[in-house]
């Protein structure tokens, strides 16, 4: 055996001798690192003849080669060793049951509603309205037709921040917000006296009041609609109002009663309240929603003429029609945060 086969041979020992990745990366610059054995046999070659430089440096260079195929075999075997321990500590057995890492999510009883809602008058062609929570003095009350000295503005009743603005206490400002969008859209029929395609929306969001108990609370949701065109009357609010209840209700056995009663941003103003045949309800009038005529101050402030274009709003509590759809009896169930109440509406 001559010296190049025994340098192999060392370095086959070597490397089977390494039990860690690390170990192997020593033994390999015995061999092969800038001062290894093979390296000083190259640096040798110099005092040697051309012929024999060429004879000595094609031996070098397949000793090389072979020690580096034991370095690349012995490394997989390394790598290949570690993957098994690996695996065996992690082994599953696939026969065993999955583990349930938790029930699955649910909507949230009042998104659920809003949803209810959102379809219902969906189907009905209403468009479905989004905007600032945080709104100006103009929007949430001026341009509703509600006077300087009225009681929702006190700050008992009105939350107000930095700037003059408010959060809003209900979602009829994006009544007026679409409403003036859609005016300036439609502005050359208007001007040239043809008729604007009508406005139908509702506004579902959230508002704010300063009032906690049972039935109310500091954030609550609400639903706004509006319907304005040339000829919508008392009749197509009736008739819009109690197919929504019906089918929000998924029932007829109900009465629905619209009793006077007085909103600066309409008139006639009526109250609705809604009575059901059967259930723990039954003969209990529930008050459900604020609607009436749009008054013509706040059709002007939406930048039309009251003597054309006339219409309907209405406000309904979407927690309220949730209370109701599911029997809860206090509202503050639905934000105290309880699993044990929430995963109910699963």
């Amino acid at each position: 055996m001559n010296d190049l086969d025994q340098l192999v041979e060392n370095a086959r020992a070597e490397f089977a001798a390494a039990a860690a990745p690390a170990e192997l990366e020593n033994a390999k610059a015995r061999y092969l690192g800038k001062s290894g054995q093979v390296t000083e046999l190259l640096k040798g070659m110099v005092a040697l003849s051309p012929e024999e430089k060429k004879t000595r440096g094609a031996e070098i260079n397949q000793t090389k080669q072979r020690i580096e195929a034991l370095l690349t075999e012995r490394r997989q075997a390394l790598a290949d060793a570690e993957l098994a321990v690996q695996l065996k500590a992690e082994a599953l057995d696939v026969t065993l049951p999955g583990r349930q890492r938790g029930s699955s999510g649910g909507l949230h009883p009042v998104t659920r509603a809003m949803e209810r809602i959102e379809a219902i008058f969906g189907s009905m062609g209403f468009d479905v309205a989004d905007g600032p929570e945080i709104e100006i003095d103009w929007f949430n009350f001026t341009a509703l037709n509600t006077p300087a000295d009225h009681p929702a503005r006190s700050m008992h009743d009105t939350f107000y921040v930095e700037g003059g603005h408010v959060l809003r206490t209900h979602t009829s400002p994006m009544q007026i917000r679409y409403a003036v969008q859609h005016v300036k859209k439609h502005q050359h029929l208007i001007d040239a006296g043809e008729p604007m395609p009508e406005i139908r929306v509702i506004a579902p969001g959230r508002t704010y009041r300063v009032d906690s108990d049972a039935t109310h609370s500091p954030m609550f949701h609400q639903v706004e609609g509006l319907w304005v065109g040339e000829n919508i009357s008392f009749k197509d609010l009736k008739s819009a109002y109690i197919n929504f209840m019906h089918a929000f209700f998924e029932t007829t056995d109900m009465e629905i009663r619209f009793r006077p009663s007085y909103f600066p941003f309409t008139e006639p103003s009526a109250e609705i309240d809604m009575m059901f045949g059967s259930g723990p309800l039954k003969g209990r009038w529930l008050e459900v929603s604020g609607s009436g005529q749009v008054h013509p101050q706040v059709i002007r402030n939406m930048g039309l003429d009251p003597e054309r274009y006339i219409g309907f709003a209405f406000g309904s509590g979407i927690d309220r029609l949730a209370m109701l759809r599911y029997g809860v009896n206090d509202l503050r169930l639905f934000f105290d945060g309880d699993l044990r109440f929430l995963t109910q509406f699963k």
